[in-house]
């Protein structure tokens, strides 16, 4: 499988799901399967101690008894306490050399004075078999943790899940034929084979054949997307049903799917609010739960008995571990990036995501956001000639050029039926083109042409040229030996998904929809019409994108803002929540908090999903990690001892671990989350 590329860009064999833990670095450097084993050797060590402990035997109304039964439980304790408690020692220290004393530090002190209290008894200093509840106490924090490792390494397994979208090798193109090298050895303009089934080992664009790529590891768009010559392709789609040549742009960091993994690693190293507060409370914890459990330690021994004074002090410290709480917000934070990078959405700031819940209104930016910022013709009208010879005869004129104009009118013909042949082509430049069809002299042109013929347009067409020009669109004439015969609108084609969109966002509750652009008035409010926008901000500046988010800042809404190119990098750095369209430029990325790796705008409705429910489960997690503690910790205390409850460490252990894992259930149902772009689940 893919390996580190000399270009730095990880394969799945070598990233590291453990390296990083979203801010749970409690862990730094450990792996599930080292809790594993130890948690299954202890384990096997543990029974033993229990089978031959006193206090069960009486329990259980059984008697062991054998040469060195005393020795059992101080030498096999030993063990378990010194190989199964060894990561939690060394955490404990590690905590207290940084000096932010935590969970690991608890764990350490509570097992510490089980062992030591143990040893005492066995050298007949104390009278308290404490060593099967100490050995089960480790058993049972290492199973918690392996548990925990397991499920924060399969939340970061996103990491690996995309940097295995890699394949090995790539099949190079060269004058000799075709030759397979690793992929780390491709350079930019070399040109790659990718067949039918394989995956694309880099970005570029296509130089021959025309392919339907699978792109939903990229975008989450589920549906195969139509790629030709001219064409740009990223690594780690898949070309579905023909060969493709591509010559690459792109190779190692600079690839979008590089840029894909930094993002998801960016987002799952930040914190956000929730995870300041669980850090902090962390931190207060264990200085509420070392003075409790001296408190308990000195009531017990003064009003009780040594033994019992142990016992308690003990339980208070097993169960007041902010296990479940350190794992809160960080197992949250993991899942919610890994779930949101399957559906195309890139989370490069915690904030941002967190804020998206709050929102109001959402500032899109037109072209290339609502719009796909390529012209359609939306409108034919002839002068005693039919709309499709109209188009096949202007679609001939067109062929040859080259203007985004001409190329959607040649687009246009060929859909409705094909073009005629056209011979002698002409560029005239700033007024438009002509050519000869079947020796009739044909141009295609603007206003600039219209003057210079001094051309006037039929009365048929004038009402359509009109109407088509005060909702914006840009109006050519077809015009036969210099005399008009037809117009054509041609308007910057909305996107089909922009009014799902909308209707998702009304549907979610945001307030205010709105749309700011540079184009002229017309165009804005007929684009802004068709989707149902309620404001539009048209004419604006580049420099003044971010005033319009401003002005809305001022009127007390939560603005969100969503672009794609550079003049939008300040109105997205502006808002409160910038959103970049992942197919637009890198200063816009660098500007926003989220990123949508497609370029569909119904992914805006997907983030807030998103934050609402990361939220709900934070919120949760916290919830019940701090009322766990809060109702846990008077009852390792004894405060209910006279009542006859009370909680032996082992015990403590168990609800302790009990509180992981159902903190680590609750944030695993994220996974059932659906992102879906056009779905509304």
């Amino acid at each position: 499988m893919a390996k580190v590329t000399e270009h730095g860009v990880p394969g799945h064999h070598e990233v590291d799901a453990h390296s990083n833990h979203s801010g749970h670095d409690k862990h730094a450097g450990h792996d599930p399967e080292m809790f594993r084993r130890k948690f299954w050797l202890s384990l096997l060590l543990t029974l033993p101690i229990v089978a031959t402990s006193e206090m069960v035997m009486d329990w259980f109304g059984y008697e062991l008894d054998f040469p060195g039964i005393s020795w059992v439980g101080p030498v096999l304790g030993t063990f378990v306490f010194l190989y199964g408690g060894w990561p939690f020692l060394v955490g404990g220290i590690r905590e207290v050399r940084d000096r932010v004393p935590g969970m690991m530090l608890l764990i350490s002190m509570a097992i510490t004075v089980a062992y030591v209290a143990s040893l005492a008894t066995s050298v007949g200093l104390f009278d308290l078999d404490f060593w099967w509840e100490l050995a089960a106490l480790v058993t049972i924090m290492l199973l918690g943790h392996w548990q925990e490792m397991k499920a924060i390494g399969q939340a970061q397994g996103a990491l690996a899940a995309l940097a295995a979208l890699l394949p090995d090798d790539a099949d190079r193109v060269t004058d000799d034929g075709i030759e397979t090298i690793p992929v780390a050895e491709l350079g930019i303009g070399d040109v790659v084979l990718v067949r039918s089934g394989s995956r694309v080992p880099a970005d570029g664009q296509i130089v021959d054949g025309a392919a339907e790529l699978d792109e939903s590891m990229i975008t989450g768009e589920s549906r195969p997307v139509s790629r030709a010559i001219g064409d740009r392709v990223v690594a780690g789609t898949v070309a579905t049903d023909s060969a493709i040549r591509v010559r690459v742009d792109a190779v190692g960091d600079d690839t979008a799917l590089a840029g894909i993994q930094r993002l998801v690693a960016q987002a799952q190293e930040s914190s956000g609010r929730a995870q300041v507060l669980a850090d902090r409370f962390a931190a207060m914890l264990f200085y509420i739960a070392t003075t409790v459990a001296l408190i308990t330690f000195i009531a017990w021994w003064a009003f009780g008995t040594l033994n019992e004074a142990v016992v308690r002090t003990v339980t208070v410290l097993v169960i007041a571990c902010p296990h479940a709480l350190g794992l809160a917000i960080p197992l949250v934070i993991a899942l919610s990036t890994a779930v949101a990078a399957k559906s195309g959405i890139l989370v490069k700031d915690r904030l941002a995501l967190e804020r998206m819940r709050t929102v109001q209104a959402v500032l899109f930016d037109k072209t290339g956001t609502l719009t796909k910022g390529e012209h359609v013709v939306t409108g034919v009208a002839g002068d005693g000639i039919d709309e499709d010879a109209v188009l096949r005869i202007a679609g001939a004129v067109e062929a040859d050029s080259e203007h985004p104009l001409a190329r959607a009118i040649v687009t246009a013909a060929d859909q409705r039926g094909g073009r005629a042949k056209a011979a002698e082509f002409k560029s005239l430049t700033g007024r438009g083109v002509q050519a000869v069809i079947d020796g009739t002299t044909y141009a295609v042109g603007g206003p600039a042409l219209l003057r210079e013929l001094a051309a006037t347009v039929p009365d048929s067409l004038r009402d359509h040229a009109e109407e088509w020009s005060n909702r914006g669109a840009a109006v050519l004439h077809l015009l036969r030996d210099d005399v008009v015969i037809a117009a054509i609108a041609l308007e910057d084609e909305v996107r089909p998904e922009a009014r799902e969109a909308v209707q998702q966002l009304r549907a979610a509750g945001i307030a205010k929809l709105v749309m700011i652009t540079g184009d002229a008035e017309p165009v804005a409010r007929a684009v802004a019409a068709d989707l149902g926008l309620d404001e539009v901000f048209a004419e604006v500046l580049p420099a003044d994108k971010d005033k319009a988010v401003s002005e809305l800042q001022a009127r007390g809404f939560t603005v969100a803002m969503v672009g794609d190119g550079v003049n939008d990098a300040p109105a997205l750095a502006r808002a409160d929540v910038g959103i970049a369209i992942g197919a637009g430029t890198d200063v816009a990325i660098e500007s926003a908090g989220v990123v949508l790796a497609s370029s569909d705008p119904r992914g805006v409705t997907g983030v807030i999903r998103l934050s609402k429910a990361s939220y709900r489960k934070m919120t949760q997690n916290l919830a019940w990690a701090a009322g766990y503690n809060v109702v846990a910790l008077p009852l390792a205390a004894g405060v209910l001892a006279w009542a006859g409850i009370t909680l032996s460490p082992a015990i403590g252990a168990v609800l302790m671990s009990a509180s992981t894992i159902v903190v680590a259930a609750n944030a695993q149902l994220l996974r059932r989350l659906h992102l879906n772009q056009g779905g509304s689940r």
